[in-house]
């Protein structure tokens, strides 16, 4: 959770969700509507959490999200990518003119492309990672010792973090997603 109290966390979503869930559920059994719709409504709230936690808006190798956090991707991801697309078209000009060699530099030079924008990736998925769990209990210790400087510093950090963690983790789907 960000010091604005924004709540866009996954964690705070799958609480309220649960929440939601069990008013819901008492609401039936003893027979109570207006129980059972503030359950709903706990829970279409949680949904809205859960998708705010994760939306990230993408331009090429730039990730921004709803924390006003934005992060640049790992050098290797753009290399990577331009490898794997100058590796294609040496493919395709090699298939056109008969040459085999340049074929297989292509294809060479394409899985490269792909080695090094994976590692790109999975740095940026780690650091992510690591900033926001440094920066979680960074802010939760500077919290208790009443230092607000030293936890908006660490908040910003989590809020980094979880930036760029969801920036790799919306190529990587994308890369995993079925292709027409």
């Amino acid at each position: 959770m960000s010091a604005s109290n924004d709540n866009t966390s996954t964690l705070q979503s799958y609480v309220d969700s649960a929440k939601g869930a069990a008013q819901n559920l008492v609401g039936s059994v003893i027979g109570s509507s207006g129980d059972q719709a503030e359950g709903k409504a706990k829970q279409h709230k949680a949904e809205a959490e859960y998708d705010a936690s994760h939306a990230t808006a993408k331009l090429g190798p730039i990730t921004a999200s709803s924390s006003g956090a934005v992060t640049k991707d790992h050098p290797d991801r753009s290399a990577g990518s331009w490898n794997q697309t100058v590796g294609s078209a040496k493919e395709f000009a090699g298939g056109l003119t008969g040459s085999e060699s340049l074929k297989q530099d292509g294809r060479e030079q394409n899985l490269k492309g792909q080695e090094q924008e994976a590692s790109g990736q999975l740095n940026d998925l780690a650091s992510g990672a690591a900033d926001r769990v440094s920066g979680a209990v960074g802010s939760a210790v500077a919290g208790l010792t009443g230092d607000r400087v030293k936890q908006a510093e660490y908040q910003n950090q989590h809020d980094t973090g979880k930036t760029q963690q969801r920036g790799a983790e919306h190529d990587i789907s994308k890369q995993a997603a079925p292709r027409d």
